[in-house]
């Protein structure tokens, strides 16, 4: 079996590639971090690094080893972690993040909520943009974040939806759309859409009209104030939640009721390796929020 030293060891040489600033982080000689890397190898039956005078490296085994351990390592201390947090309660400071006005309201409300449940935890509610929200999300910048997207990625979790939405379908003022009652997939034939950023996570589509032409890929933008900037310049137009219409009023953009695309789901996104007591403390209180018991 590793032992826990061992783990520690290797992967803190791992992250520095030098054994002096591996011996200093983790309290002890230069020479005890060699040999507990020397014993690694033995039992490993390869070399894990390669050493130079000038330079520490990962071979190609001691790369997959590290890779395979970070995960495990990771999800022991957020173990431990929520365990002590339950012992002592759920105290501290949690800060979560939203993208759109209509987002950060229910936040807020979520956070009253939990205040009033767990006295010693604060949160602090912070706007974040589209093309910003993730990388945020991934440097702990935030730890939870309310979004319409959805991940595939190992990395984070997505919670199940709180508030479900009809899309509107957001079109410069004078565009011929502006004063239909309703959209379907089918007109966007040969239509200019704006897109979010590349490497934003998925979401619902409006999906691909079967009509030829096909509906036409726009710039990107992002944020919602400069997506609705885009529409109302004549740029394109943009799928967008119903609530767009209360909280984005803009002389220079219509919203257009759009019934055939997918709703939009508004769910809580949190990296898995941050699944504290106070997220899942949040999670729930933002669940109740929205689903009260009968």
């Amino acid at each position: 079996m590793l032992e826990r030293y061992e783990l520690e060891t290797f992967l803190t040489l791992a992250e520095e590639l030098h054994f002096g600033r591996t011996a200093e982080r983790m309290h002890v000689s230069t020479a005890r971090v060699s040999q507990t890397i020397k014993g690694l190898e033995r039992r490993v039956g390869a070399p894990l690094f390669n050493r130079t005078s000038r330079r520490v490296e990962l071979t190609p085994i001691g790369q997959r080893l590290s890779e395979d351990l970070r995960p495990a390592r990771e999800l022991i201390v957020a173990g431990f972690e929520r365990a002590v947090q339950s012992a002592r309660g759920i105290t501290g400071t949690l800060r979560v993040g939203f993208v759109g006005a209509a987002g950060g309201q229910l936040l807020l409300e979520a956070a009253e909520l939990l205040h009033a449940r767990e006295p010693g935890c604060e949160v602090l509610v912070r706007e974040v943009q589209l093309d910003d929200a993730v990388p945020r999300l991934l440097d702990g910048e935030v730890e939870v974040l309310l979004t319409c997207f959805l991940s595939e990625r190992d990395d984070l979790v997505t919670g199940p939806a709180l508030v479900t939405e009809a899309r509107m379908l957001a079109v410069p003022s004078g565009h011929p759309f502006a004063d239909r009652r309703s959209v379907s997939v089918e007109d966007l034939a040969g239509v200019t859409v704006l897109r979010t950023p590349d490497d934003l996570p998925s979401s619902d589509p409006p999906g691909q009209t079967p009509a030829e032409p096909p509906m036409e890929s726009g710039p990107a933008a992002g944020s919602f104030q400069e997506i609705l900037t885009l529409v109302g310049a004549g740029r394109g137009v943009f799928p967008i939640g119903a609530h767009a219409r209360r909280y984005y009023l803009r002389p220079d953009v219509a919203y257009v009721p759009f019934p055939d695309a997918p709703p939009v789901h508004w769910r809580l996104m949190w990296r898995t390796d941050g699944a504290t007591a106070r997220v899942h403390a949040f999670a729930a209180a933002a669940h109740d929020l929205v689903s009260p018991a009968a």
